[in-house]
């Protein structure tokens, strides 16, 4: 080859390399319209913004995405934007109807809670009819409760609570989990050690694997390798009644497997980003997020497959905090929902399912949600002397005048200093807003 050919050769190779590299990679998402935030719908955990030139496939009454009820299922493709959203190419809308072996996931969990309650505990089911327990299940009490407030707020607006069961399991692990009937569980120990805004990063994990049929997606990927092992066969979305049988026994086995081994990757990975939009919507601080996977490791260490929601078949937590901070950045750029937690509509929400209230200004304080912008934030008492901390002073004003905080998240060019009775949130190293 000449000098010439070669030059040419490697001109055009490194244009096929600068096309390559230019070339935008589009992303999915494949949920449901779980809220709209003004032209923009939330699916998947994901802003998605639509254009006049997105071409849109709807059942009724799905008629334009305008008219896309909540709820639906919601598949859209598109790029990535600057401020984080997707921009749709096309989406696709339709109704949430019953699907291959919803009907029995439902069955059989509904026979499982169950048995739990009647016999007050949580136990697994060993070979030769005899039962190992895992803890005591509580129905009632201040645990629950606490639970059951804390579900209630981070519940999409198209799931009904009254659907939603709610119980703490007595044990000291770190562990959670969720059921196709919409029957969520909890260990007392995680609860025992979280804070609410942490624990409602993992309720919201929890409640996504219901919310997204991943026990019968699961089922369905396996059970259909297992079915067709034992010669059992089905044409359509119903299994006949002479397969009832193998159908229960396989539900059963692969019930116990979630609970303890978790779903699949990819299933983990959209709890985590669904979860933590539910966390988000409902007002908690979703900025503890990496930081508590970092907790989780450090509790029972990257590699050990502890029989717990964090580990199950899911990326190492280090991989798993990268992964929330991206979702961090792409999705909430304030880092946390400004204001205390939204009201509910009566229309959606039962008497007890009222969301966490925001803890009141201690004596003397001003709360940064209704004081001026010009006024003091809050205050704080040092050596018996008031001090104000107002919007705009340094962090090193602050760190004096209250020494150093319980935590420190830095995002982007935010940060925010959790003290005992609230948080300091700083924007370009100078405070901008104090929550309660």
């Amino acid at each position: 080859m000449t000098r010439l050919a070669v030059a040419v050769a490697v001109v055009l190779a490194a244009g096929a390399a600068a096309g390559a590299e230019t070339k935008v990679k589009e992303e999915k998402v494949d949920g449901y319209l779980e809220w709209r935030q003004g032209d923009l719908l939330v699916v998947d955990g994901q802003r998605v913004r639509t254009q006049a030139a997105t071409r849109f496939k709807g059942k009724e009454p799905a008629t334009s995405i305008a008219s896309i009820p909540m709820g639906f299922e919601v598949k859209a493709k598109g790029t990535r934007q600057a401020d984080g959203s997707l921009l749709a190419r096309e989406l696709e809308a339709k109704p949430n109807g019953s699907a291959m072996f919803e009907k029995d996931v439902k069955s059989m969990t509904d026979q499982a809670e169950s048995q739990y309650r009647r016999a007050g505990r949580f136990f697994n089911e060993l070979e030769g009819g005899r039962t190992e327990t895992v803890g005591v299940m509580l129905e009632d009490g201040p645990k629950v409760e606490r639970a059951r407030r804390i579900v209630d707020s981070l519940l999409p607006p198209y799931i009904d609570p009254s659907q939603v069961r709610v119980y703490v399991i007595e044990n000291k692990e770190w562990n959670a989990f969720a059921m196709g009937n919409y029957s969520i569980y909890t260990f007392s120990g995680i609860m025992d050690d979280l804070d609410d805004d942490e624990l409602a990063i993992v309720l919201g994990h929890e409640i996504a694997h219901a919310s997204h049929e991943h026990t019968r997606k699961q089922f369905k990927k396996a059970m259909w390798i297992q079915l067709a092992a034992i010669g059992v066969s089905a044409a359509a979305e119903e299994i006949d009644d002479k397969n009832k049988r193998a159908v229960a026994q396989l539900i059963t086995l692969f019930g116990a497997q979630a609970w303890s081994n978790g779903y699949g990757r990819d299933m983990e990975d959209q709890a985590d980003r669904v979860g933590l939009r539910y966390a988000y919507e409902a007002g908690y601080d979703i900025t503890k997020g990496p930081r508590l996977w970092q907790r989780f490791a450090k509790k029972y260490g990257e590699a050990n497959k502890v029989a717990n929601f964090f580990f199950s078949n899911h990326s190492l937590s280090s991989a798993r905090a990268v992964n929330l901070e991206r979702q961090i950045a792409l999705n909430y750029p304030d880092g946390a929902k400004q204001g205390v937690r939204p009201a509910r509509s009566s229309t959606t929400r039962t008497a007890s399912s009222a969301p966490p209230a925001a803890a009141p200004p201690l004596p003397g304080q001003t709360s940064a949600l209704s004081g001026s912008s010009s006024g003091p934030v809050t205050s704080a008492a040092s050596s018996g002397n008031r001090k104000e901390i107002r919007p705009g002073m340094t962090a090193s004003e602050v760190r004096t005048m209250l020494g150093k905080p319980k935590e420190e998240v830095a995002f982007g060019a935010k940060s925010i200093w959790t003290y005992p009775a609230f948080s300091v949130v700083f924007e370009g190293g100078k405070v901008v807003e104090v929550k309660f």
